[in-house]
């Protein structure tokens, strides 16, 4: 197996674990903390640049027609927003809002599942 393909899976496993690390563990405390910041951020980092080193493997040039890459920039741009959001909500936002961002947070690791499973199938050859 190719570094790059043990790379990008490595990353992307990392992005998982510190997006719902992030999440969960935010939805659990029913608040918004620093450490859910960073897990998010941390959890972003790491699937772009498992994203990166996932192209650097594929075939073609990069097409958003195909249900994969464009599940995966769906998922990508809204983790991004939900980092900018959690960020600008801790900083700014009344505690009520910190109490009730959780429930955005479910619906972007939700989506950002999809192409997680999806891109897992598609390397086992399903």
């Amino acid at each position: 197996m190719p570094m790059t393909a043990i790379a990008s899976f490595t990353l992307i496993t990392l992005a998982l674990l510190f997006y719902s690390l992030g999440v969960w563990s935010e939805r659990l405390a029913h608040d918004l903390r620093p450490r859910h910041i960073a897990a998010f951020w941390s959890g972003l980092a790491f699937d772009v640049s498992g994203t990166l080193a996932m192209h650097r493997l594929a075939a073609g040039p990069f097409d958003l027609r195909d249900p994969h890459t464009l599940t995966g920039q769906l998922a990508l741009w809204l983790m991004l927003g939900h980092a900018i959001w959690a960020t600008h909500t801790l900083r700014r936002g009344s505690a009520a809002a910190r109490r009730g961002f959780h429930r955005y947070s479910l619906v972007v690791w939700l989506v950002w599942l999809i192409p997680y499973f999806g891109g897992m199938a598609l390397g086992m050859g399903g």
